[in-house]
């Protein structure tokens, strides 16, 4: 059993930047940050592939947030800039891809963490 625990969210005003952190229990092929906002179903932000340290990114967050790894903490970061209104979610990381045609598509993950809320107020 893989245990996923993500930290770092909180709230910030637009324009900010915040860090999260999502630290995994084993080995995972890759790691995805997903987001979940109120009445919406949960989309992919970010993945990185554990190995060969490939990153892929949503539209929404090319240029502004970028996913990063310490593989000897076996921890991802998402760090986020010029945050928006519209990012305001949880935010949850996610381990073991399960290599669908999609990295950032959340049913293609098997392990989940409990998320982390990031509001980002105008």
């Amino acid at each position: 059993q893989v245990r996923v625990v993500e930290s770092g969210g909180g709230s910030v005003q637009a324009g900010g930047s915040l860090r999260l952190s999502c630290t995994v229990s084993g080995y995972s092929n890759c790691m995805g940050w997903f987001r979940q906002a109120p009445e919406k179903e949960r989309e992919g932000v970010a993945a990185i592939y554990t190995g060969g340290g490939g990153t892929y990114y949503a539209d929404s967050a090319k240029g502004r947030f970028t996913i990063s790894q310490d593989n000897a903490k076996n921890t991802v970061y998402l760090q986020m800039h010029s945050l928006k209104p519209e990012d305001t979610a949880m935010y949850y990381c996610a381990a073991e891809y399960g290599g669908g045609n999609w990295i950032l598509d959340p049913r293609e993950y098997k392990y989940w963490g409990r998320g982390t809320q990031v509001t980002v107020s105008s």
